[in-house]
């Protein structure tokens, strides 16, 4: 469980919160963040890799019990995103699009 107001002045980073009650969307603070799914490959495994680094260093049984039910558990996960960091990494994809872009274009000349 979170506290109220959790991502209060979150500027950068991600956050994933296992959510099984359905209660943090209304503790979270929605102001500057947005809450999603983590439906990406790359967010599942993330996920899967920090429950496994806490389950090395810690030998969490809530974390082995995630673990060892994962396909089921996954979906009470909440990706807690900046909405300035999205925005700064949807320009950063952009950038990198745009030079490749511009090399493919130089290369065909």
């Amino acid at each position: 469980p979170t506290g109220r107001n959790f991502a209060a002045g979150m500027s950068g980073g991600v956050a994933y919160v296992y959510d099984t009650d359905g209660q943090f969307a209304r503790l979270c603070n929605t102001d500057q963040v947005e809450l999603e799914k983590p439906e990406t490959d790359d967010d599942k495994a993330t996920i899967k890799r920090l429950l496994e680094n806490h389950v090395k260093f810690t030998d969490s049984p809530v974390a082995k019990a995630i673990l060892a039910d994962w396909e089921n558990e996954l979906r009470w996960f909440v990706k807690v995103l900046p909405t300035d960091y999205r925005n700064a990494l949807a320009k950063m994809v952009e950038s990198e699009e745009a030079a490749r872009l511009g090399k493919l274009q130089t290369a065909a000349k």
